[in-house]
């Protein structure tokens, strides 16, 4: 069932060959940073776009996305954007798995930034300068995920 709102499960991108199942799941939106108040807010905003938030801390979204393909990445990098460093070789592994850019990420800086100057355009497809508001978030989730 690829229908909008429904679940697909496939194999394992991430882990080819193993037999753990991958769920993708376009409704759903994985919220990561280490600041949990940062992960409600933006999960709030995520909640406006009538899509499910799932909130993580970077390590436990290592093992999320081994289980769960979802319809957008929201990752805050932090004061100096490496919070979630761990999490991009994953994002990049599955992004290269499934031969297209999905799941769409948006990073989170301090700094108004493009993916390309800090390096990340293989990985990261929007950059959104804190602080974190609906009126800067909202549209580049909507655009990203095609609502």
């Amino acid at each position: 069932m690829s229908d909008k709102g429904k679940s697909t499960t496939h194999l394992n991108l991430a882990t080819r060959g193993s037999n753990i199942e991958t769920i993708r799941d376009s409704s759903r939106v994985l919220v990561v940073g280490k600041s949990p108040i940062n992960r409600v807010v933006v999960s709030k905003i995520v909640e406006r776009s009538g899509l499910k938030p799932l909130s993580e801390s970077p390590e436990m979204a290592v093992k999320t996305l081994r289980s769960l393909i979802p319809g957008a990445v929201v990752l805050d990098g932090g004061p100096d954007n490496k919070d979630c460093d761990t999490l991009m070789s994953s994002i990049d592994t599955l992004r290269r798995a499934t031969g297209k850019a999905l799941p769409p990420v948006i990073l989170l800086s301090t700094k108004n930034d493009t993916p390309e100057s800090l390096g990340l355009a293989h990985v990261v497809d929007a950059v959104v300068a804190k602080p974190i508001t609906p009126e800067r978030l909202q549209p580049v989730i909507d655009r990203l995920t095609g609502r």
